[in-house]
This record gives structure tokens, C-alpha cells and sequence, in this order.
């Protein structure tokens, strides 16, 4: 795979691997994903909207400069915006690789850091540079800051700086997520458009996408972080309707597998209303409601990887990562977008 590094959400030219049930490979161009789906599939969308969520400052008792960048949140209501998990970098910005980055000055609890109009404060500490933030000030002022003094978190392979309506999907509604949750760039209107004529149904939720890499393979193992969803009645409805007329359920995105999947797991079936994605997902999980996922090309090792292990076998990823690399398909937010369905074998044991 290479790296996509132009900020082009919908190319003429992005492809679509597909992994079907009985794990063959094909390519298809992605705005084919409509006629690759069946008549009476329910889509579910991640409707979240990114915010700037990389600030740059000064770390006061070193008087060092310091990025945070905001990793995840407890809740998706914006009433209290005061609160984040934060991973913290030190001097450079988005040119540099994360993995080449120097380290932040040593922090320690009740440390207060300077980020232009904004000042955090240190509140805990899980890992040397993952911290608890907590923002001074009203829910008015800190969102009117983060909007001010932030910026869409970036990684090196995109060169130019990005906007934030690069990193918004064409269905972004609650300002909530860290990162764009990008599968969600395969839903342009005329896809949404070709679905609704083919009967397939689309539903959203509200998940707040974070952080997805810092670079620190030590670090890097403890994502994903939990991840605070909202789930609308109406999607539970229409979940809960196609799990009973045997209907398959798409997800649209490795936030809305882990949503459903986190909601079931908690509840015993898809509950509307909030909750925290804690699920780790991969090999050994035992899909209760997703029955394909449409996601971006992840290489082996990440989590959005493992995620996919919970679809099909080792041997068929192995497969579906061959004919990737041997098609060069381009990877990362911006990239092409794979299309794996549950093997099987694991569908008739969910029967």
C-alpha cells in the first residue's frame, strides 16, 4: 500500500477491496459500494463532526513548547467540554513523523500548560505523555478556544495543512470526534443516493472518534481508548428490525462496530442512547449485530486491523492484505476503502 497524501475525500479513481462471506477477493471501484451491497441492507454511519483537535502551547513550569493533542473524551455532551485525554508531543507540528518527534518536557499532576487563549491543567497521568486534561473556564470559552487556537490533527504523509472542512464527512452533524472518523468519506450523495434506490437503508450514531496513533509503539498498544457514543432510538429500531428479518447490518467505519458491538455486549441487544465503547475488538470477539464493515486499508499490527480479524479468518486477511499491497492501494484517511463481510462460518453460529 502507499500513502494517500492529498486531502481528497472522494477521488474519481478510489478503489474498493471486497472480502465476501466465503472470503474471496475482488476490486471494484468504490463508487460501485451501492451495487456491492444487497437490496434490504441497513447501513450505520458515524455522523460525528471533527473538531481542532491538536493545540499547541507552552508547558509553564519548563517554559518548553508542547503540542496536545486531544485523545478522548468521557461523554459526547458538549455541556462540559473541560475534560480530555490528551497525548502530548514536544516542539514541531504535523511535518515531522510522530515517531520522530521529540519528546514533551516531563509533566506531573497539577502542571498547568498555556495553549494561546486556553489554559489545562494536568489532572492525572497513565503514561508519560498520556494525561488527563482539565480546561479552565466556561463551556463557551473553551469551545470558543479550542475553535480558535486548534487544528485538525495531521500526520506527515499529508503535506499541506489541512482545513477543517477536510476532515468533516458529508453527513457530519455533533461537533464530537478527535479525528475524522474517515469511512465515513465514502458516503457521498450520490452513493447515499443510489442506496436509498437500491432499498438499503441508512441510519447514523454519534461516536467521538480519538486518537488514532502517536508513534509510540508502547503507547500505540493502549489504543483504542474508550470512546464515549450516542446511539438514536430510531437506528436501535431499525437494528433490532433487520436482526429479526434477517437482514445484514453494514457498518460504515471501525467507530460504528465498536458502538453496537460495546451497546449489545452491555445490554444484550443494540439500546438507544449514551454509552462508552470500552470493547476492544478483534480475533477472539464474538460479533453480536455487525455484519460487514466498510472501512479505510489498515496495515497489520494497528487495532483497526484487529478489528478486522473479528470478520474473517487470518489466512483471508492475509489474502485481502496481498491483493492490497500488490494493487497498490492507497492507505490512511484519505486512501481507498475495503469492504469485508463476516465469513461464514461465523454467520450460521449467530443464526
Amino acid at each position: 500500500m502507499i500513502a494517500a497524501t492529498m486531502p481528497t475525500q472522494r477521488p474519481s479513481d478510489a478503489r474498493l477491496l471486497v472480502v465476501d462471506a466465503s472470503g474471496h477477493v475482488s476490486h471494484r471501484a468504490r463508487v460501485e459500494l451501492a451495487e456491492v451491497l444487497r437490496p434490504g441492507d441497513l447501513v450505520v454511519a458515524n455522523d460525528a463532526a471533527t473538531i481542532p483537535a491538536s493545540l499547541s502551547g507552552r508547558h509553564d513550569r519548563s517554559g518548553r513548547p508542547i503540542e496536545i493533542r486531544l485523545a478522548a473524551r468521557r461523554s459526547v455532551d458538549a455541556r462540559d467540554p473541560s475534560r480530555f485525554r490528551a497525548v502530548l508531543f514536544g516542539e514541531g507540528d504535523f511535518r515531522t513523523p510522530t515517531e520522530q518527534r521529540p519528546l514533551p518536557p516531563e509533566v506531573r499532576i497539577g502542571d498547568h500548560l498555556t495553549l494561546g487563549s486556553l489554559a489545562a491543567t494536568i489532572t492525572a497521568l497513565d503514561h508519560p505523555r498520556l494525561v488527563d486534561v482539565a480546561f479552565d473556564g466556561t463551556a463557551a470559552h473553551v469551545w470558543e478556544g479550542i475553535a480558535r487556537e486548534g487544528r485538525p490533527i495531521q500526520y506527515a504523509h499529508v503535506p499541506t495543512p489541512l482545513r477543517l472542512w477536510d476532515v468533516w464527512t458529508p453527513i457530519a452533524g455533533p461537533p464530537v470526534a478527535l479525528e475524522p472518523p474517515s469511512a465515513g468519506f465514502v458516503l457521498d450523495f450520490r452513493t447515499l443516493g443510489a442506496l436509498h434506490a437500491r432499498g438499503i437503508a441508512v441510519h447514523t450514531l454519534t461516536h467521538a472518534a480519538g486518537l488514532s496513533s502517536t508513534g509510540d509503539p508502547a503507547l500505540d498498544a493502549m489504543f483504542p481508548l474508550d470512546e464515549p457514543y450516542e446511539i438514536p432510538a430510531a437506528t436501535a429500531v431499525a437494528i433490532h428490525r433487520a436482526r429479526r428479518e434477517h437482514r445484514r447490518v453494514i457498518a460504515i467505519g471501525t467507530t460504528v462496530v465498536r458502538a453496537l458491538e460495546s451497546s449489545a455486549r452491555a445490554h444484550g441487544r443494540v439500546r438507544p442512547g449514551p454509552g462508552l465503547a470500552s470493547l476492544r475488538i478483534g480475533p477472539r470477539t464474538d460479533l453480536r449485530v455487525v455484519d460487514a464493515i466498510v472501512s479505510g486499508t489498515h496495515e497489520r499490527g494497528t487495532s483497526h486491523h484487529a478489528l478486522l480479524s473479528a470478520f474473517t479468518d487470518d489466512a483471508t486477511l492475509a489474502r485481502a492484505d496481498e491483493a492490497l499491497e500488490g494493487a497498490r492501494y492507497r492507505t490512511h484517511e484519505f486512501g481507498d476503502s475495503c469492504l469485508v463481510e463476516r465469513r461464514l462460518a461465523e454467520i450460521a453460529l449467530a443464526v
